[in-house]
């Protein structure tokens, strides 16, 4: 009796810390680019995790990789790509925003791009007029819509991952050194 009561006790444990380190890793995801959260959707915050049950450091260490390659083998990593190429972009000093935009919107976004993102017809019409003219913030709404594809779509498939389930290992590892 007693052996299955710890069985189930580690169970709702490892739950916990799954779901704990899910939150986390979303939070880290959505710490990258602030202004583009989804509007209806509420996180929980670091101070509901007990030192214990996470290291923040770990999953910024692993996380981002991880769910590169679970992308990557779902064939979807061009999204990740894009996202981070729209975050490099804004970083962009003016004399180089031209070339860059140019270099994102034929990667990324015309229709015969070789890593195509999932954007609809609007959005796309509308960077391509942004792009010879490029602002900073030229690819903001492509890099929402594709973030939010990211987030309700891939992100909830990577939690049930065996991706995912290494990155735990991972962390669950190096708590214990």
């Amino acid at each position: 009796m007693e052996g299955k009561d710890h069985e189930v006790t580690e169970g709702k444990d490892h739950k916990k810390k799954s779901k704990i380190l899910g939150v986390e890793l979303k939070n880290y995801l959505l710490s990258l680019v602030p202004h583009i959260e989804s509007s209806n959707i509420k996180y929980s915050t670091s101070k509901d995790i007990t030192k214990v049950d996470l290291c923040m450091e770990n999953t910024v260490q692993y996380g981002q990789d991880a769910f590169k390659e679970f992308l990557k083998s779902e064939f979807s990593d061009e999204n990740i790509e894009f996202w981070l190429a729209c975050e490099d972009y804004k970083k962009t000093q003016a004399d180089h925003l031209h070339s860059k935009a140019e270099k994102i919107y034929k990667e990324f976004v015309q229709s015969d791009a070789t890593k195509q993102v999932n954007i609809d017809f609007h959005t796309r019409k509308d960077i391509a007029k942004k792009a010879q003219d490029p602002t900073p913030s030229s690819f903001d709404e492509a890099q929402r819509l594709v973030f939010v594809l990211m987030e309700r779509d891939s992100y909830p498939r990577f939690l049930k991952s065996r991706f995912y389930l290494n990155l735990l290992s991972k962390v669950e590892c190096n708590n214990l050194k």
